[in-house]
């Protein structure tokens, strides 16, 4: 197949077996879906026209993938940018067109985030023309994940399916098993999060050694949609480094550290239910944390020594690994204070 524009081509995932239970769902960078059919659906229905600037915060490879809808439909493109997004993710930013501002470093992920909305806010009370993408907040960025959705069906018909994948701003997970279960109710969808993330109540564990980019949150989403969750998985860095390590040595895919983290999940889940098949989101690809993951693999653990505490509740949760049934219920109760 011939594409029009390489964005096209870069967002179809590869699907590969990594043992009988588990599949992964390797993409070159996965929220190129999200982006270019928010954009085209915007476009289409007057939200937004051709040429506006759109602005949005992202730790990475939203920002890229927002970058390759504005060059693709002839927007211009702004990019609030996290202290994760390195050197070559900016310099492709820029050459794309977008304009990039990246926020003063933090220690952890709740000031980066909040540094990052009030930015932005600061922006649009600057330039009232400029139009702000939400990836957090607006149910567009549902949709493009349904033609995800339909890749996986037709490529596993009549199959006991469990999705897992971080959650992030809930809309690449929940997007892809809601269009599932339009067919099949049944299929299963486990999320995976770090400490010190509000959005299913780890927000008092604090992960020292770094921010996993992009599967968690210090504010509330609101296109996470939690009544989607079958079950929970909370990792530190060092456990989802482990799996990122593993990945690579035992499967030779070079992939981020979400999908590392996803691995060691669904590794564990397809132990428990083998009767499954258990697909691992991959967002990303391992190029943005060489030097944070990948040359730090001799600190690796083994992940067949590795398994979580079982939970019954947020507030049982520990460190380094904990599991819990979320059985598709309600938001928590969680306290905080929602920033939008």
């Amino acid at each position: 197949m011939i594409h029009s524009h390489i964005a096209d081509a870069l967002k179809v995932p590869d699907l590969v077996r990594l043992s009988d239970g588990v599949v992964l769902v390797r993409f070159e960078s996965m929220k190129i879906y999200s982006a270019l059919s928010a954009v085209r659906h915007l476009l289409e229905r007057g939200t937004i026209r051709p040429g506006q600037t759109l602005v949005d915060s992202s730790s990475g490879i939203y920002a890229y993938a927002l970058a390759l809808a504005c060059h693709r439909y002839g927007m211009r493109c702004h990019i609030v940018a996290s202290t994760t997004v390195d050197t070559t993710t900016r310099a492709q930013l820029e050459i794309l067109g977008a304009t990039v501002e990246q926020v003063r470093p933090s220690k952890n992920l709740k000031l980066d985030q909040e540094l990052r909305v009030r930015r932005v806010k600061e922006i649009l009370a600057d330039h009232p023309g400029w139009h702000w993408m939400r990836q957090y907040h607006d149910d567009v960025h549902y949709l493009g994940y349904h033609e995800v959705a339909d890749l996986i069906a037709s490529a596993f018909p009549a199959t006991a399916l469990t999705l897992v994948g971080g959650v992030g701003s809930g809309a690449s997970t929940g997007g892809i098993v809601e269009r599932l279960r339009a067919a099949d109710p049944s299929v299963r969808l486990v999320g995976v999060q770090p400490f010190g993330s509000v959005t299913f109540g780890s927000q008092d564990h604090h992960d020292p050694e770094a921010i996993i980019a992009g599967i968690g949150s210090s504010i509330v989403f609101d296109n996470v949609r939690h009544h989607l969750y079958d079950g929970l998985h909370w990792l530190d860095f060092t456990h989802a480094m482990s799996g990122t390590v593993a990945l690579l040595r035992d499967h030779a895919v070079f992939a981020g550290l979400s999908t590392g983290a996803g691995y060691l999940a669904a590794t564990y889940e397809a132990r428990r239910r083998p009767d499954r098949l258990h697909l691992v989101i991959g967002a990303d690809t391992g190029h943005r944390y060489v030097d944070r993951v990948f040359a730090r693999h001799t600190e690796a653990l083994d992940p067949a020594a590795l398994k979580p505490v079982e939970v019954s509740a947020p507030e049982e949760m520990s460190m380094p690994w904990s599991t819990m049934a979320w059985r598709r219920a309600a938001c928590p109760a969680n306290g905080k204070e929602r920033v939008a």
